[in-house]
């Protein structure tokens, strides 16, 4: 009965054991699918943020007939949009960084720690019942031998009866049989001591493995086991919180794409479309009426029609246009003499209709030959590239002055301290500079002349007045920035404070491509580069910033983008 009821307690124990090991396996199992999980999604987001990044690269447009599309407001704001999903692209890379980092990071770390915690608890739990079996076998073995000896000592006892009844047995033979009775029966007690105190034993070992040891092994599997599933639903939780982290900032991208399109002002860009190409040409006058209703002319009369009489100016050759020595001699001259120019596959059409012929011929003429001043272009357009181009040559001329000014302080300080450096070395660089400032106040003056040919005078004579005084404030610039030099008492402290004042940065921006500085006074850029603005572009499409290794030059401005 005993041995059935330990057989069943042990079967019940194991059956426990079994239904614990699988539950907590598949708890580690559960952890690791989410795992896995998570990092498939992080390579879903990486994938979807470069594959933005891609497209808005693709359709990102750079070039002159780009910079100037953008400024009307619907290509402008297409270009805003690209931004700004460049930016929601960064974000969803923010994402799947922190779902790795956070989530499975942390989780991976957790279920090692798991996994070696689970293994220590159910080696002890089997340790402990193989102690028990240990036990309970021990029992049986004493048991065993007990019931072998009491049956033994039983059997002399009732020999040593049978032979005492016997009339013929001799006193020295039921003495005989009487010890080895009693020494059977003294054996088979001391097996029965045995036994009681080989199963009290047991029965207390059991009793501390089903009160004590299997109940505290199994509440630390309980405990870890709800540390896994709590430490699981934070990772639950994380996986919405870190999106809700960015959201804010994707919401704002989102945002900054309907700004974007409400920002755009058809009227404004058509406006902007007729002043940047309005020509100023003249409309051409009414055509006078011929009477041939008077009968035969005279052959005097005859000739003369045949001659092409001149309409007075057409519109595309207005007075403030010059056109070329060919095409002007194909204006005098209709299709009876040689063109200059191949002959067009619709020639027929054009020979019936002089002014559209004439109109092909001077667009093909400007487009062959177009002249320095930009008197190939109409009257308002060669204002326009006029007035850009002496403002072009202004910020280049006062480059080169500033550069200037710098190098006469730096030779006075050489001077000065002739420690720090030789100021004749300066010498090649002060002739270049000087050079080209007097290049650059030549071309200055000579767009200003072509200027005051296209506007008329008067409002030529209030530009030149003004650049005139510009270069002339260009000079005294120079020659105070020299003598203060000189007379300076302490050229230490000017010098750097001065210079101090040249490089306070201005802002900071981050670089939007990466851009290869070849020539001289550039500098190269790369991708996601934080600089610092030191001059800001004015108008020449060009920015000068400082990297934070130290190196300075200028960069394209739409390479960047500006840091609120």
């Amino acid at each position: 009965m005993c041995v059935n009821l330990c057989s069943s307690v042990l079967f019940l124990f194991q059956d426990q054991y079994d239904v614990i090991e699988k539950h907590t396996q598949s708890g580690l199992d559960l952890v690791e699918r989410y795992i896995k999980f998570v990092k498939e999604r992080t390579e879903v987001e990486q994938n979807y943020a470069k594959q933005l990044r891609n497209l808005t690269k693709k359709y990102t447009r750079r070039g002159n007939k780009e910079d100037q599309d953008c400024k009307f407001s619907n290509h402008a704001s297409f270009q805003e949009i690209l931004n700004e999903l460049n930016d929601y692209a960064g974000q969803r890379e923010v994402i799947a960084e922190n779902m790795i980092t956070r989530i499975c990071v942390d989780l991976t770390k957790s279920l090692q720690e798991l996994k070696q915690e689970r293994r220590t608890h159910l080696a002890d739990a089997k340790k402990a019942q193989q102690n028990l079996d240990t036990s309970f076998k021990q029992l049986e073995n004493i048991k065993r031998r007990f019931a072998k000896e009491w049956a033994e000592a039983e059997k002399a006892t009732q020999q040593a009866e049978k032979i005492e009844n016997e009339l013929n047995a001799t006193r020295i033979e039921v003495e005989k049989v009487k010890q080895h009775a009693n020494a059977r029966t003294h054996t088979a007690e001391e097996c029965r001591s045995d036994y009681a105190a080989q199963l009290q034993k047991y029965n207390k070992e059991q009793n501390l493995f089903y009160y004590t040891e299997i109940p505290n092994i199994f509440n630390k599997l309980q405990e870890m086991d709800e540390r896994r599933i709590q430490r699981l639903a934070e990772g639950y939780c994380q996986f919405s919180d870190i999106e809700k982290t960015v959201q804010p900032i994707i919401s704002r991208c989102l945002e900054g794409i309907s700004a974007a399109g409400r920002k755009i002002d058809g009227k404004q860009d058509s406006t902007l479309f007729i002043e940047q190409h309005k020509s100023g040409f003249e409309r051409p006058g009414d055509v006078e009426f011929e009477d041939y209703s008077h009968g035969t002319k005279s052959p005097a009369h005859e000739s003369n029609l045949n001659q092409h009489k001149p309409r007075g100016k057409l519109w595309p050759f207005s007075k403030k246009n010059k056109v070329s020595r060919h095409t002007a001699c194909y204006i005098s001259h209709p299709p009876c003499f040689p063109s200059p120019f191949p002959p067009s596959p619709h020639i027929n059409k054009l020979q019936r209709s002089p002014h559209s012929l004439c109109l092909s011929q001077f667009n093909r003429s400007v487009k062959l030959a177009a002249a320095e001043d930009f008197s190939h272009l109409p009257p308002e357009q060669r204002k326009k590239k006029l007035h850009a181009k002496i403002d072009e040559i202004t910020k280049e001329l006062q480059k080169e002055q500033d550069q200037s000014d710098a190098l006469e302080k730096m030779k006075g300080v050489y001077a000065q301290n002739p420690q720090m450096g030789d100021p004749s070395s300066l010498e090649p660089q002060i002739s270049e500079t000087a050079q080209n400032i007097g290049r650059l106040k030549g071309e200055l003056a000579k767009y200003e002349s072509w200027l005051s040919e296209a506007v008329g005078g008067e409002e030529s004579s209030s530009n030149i007045n003004n650049n005139t005084q510009h270069r002339y404030n260009f000079d005294q610039m120079f020659i105070s920035s020299v003598r203060a030099a000189d007379q300076s008492q302490n050229i230490y402290t000017e010098f750097d404070d001065e210079f101090e004042d040249m490089e306070s940065p201005i802002g900071q921006c981050t670089a939007l491509y990466t851009f290869e500085g070849n020539s001289e006074g550039t500098i190269s850029i790369t991708e996601g580069e934080l600089l610092t603005v030191m001059e800001e572009d004015k108008g020449d499409g060009w920015m000068r910033v400082l990297r934070s290794n130290g190196e300075e030059g200028y960069i394209p401005s739409s390479y960047v983008k500006l840091s609120p």
